[in-house]
């Protein structure tokens, strides 16, 4: 069982407000939520790659998406400096 479509929104939003407060980086709420949606969908195919599965509930897809947005926001920085 999933999350569904609105609490993947707000969890992406939380991930990637969490990512991007760690991070330092300057965006606005869509691109949090950008952000941690798509994080959470590069950490989640890199953690299966390694054969870990992280739960499909709220605080496990947030931990995964804040990493994974933050990965991003890193990944961006260094290409383009």
């Amino acid at each position: 069982m999933g999350l569904g479509f609105f609490l993947s929104i707000i969890v992406g939003g939380l991930a990637g407000w969490i990512a991007t407060t760690y991070m330092k980086a300057n965006t606005g709420i869509i691109a949090n939520v950008i952000l941690g949606i798509v994080g959470a969908v590069v950490m989640n195919v890199i953690l299966g790659m390694l054969g870990i599965y992280a739960e499909r509930s709220f605080l496990p897809q947030l931990i995964v998406g804040a990493l994974g947005a933050a990965g991003l926001i890193a990944a961006y920085r260094r290409l383009s400096a």
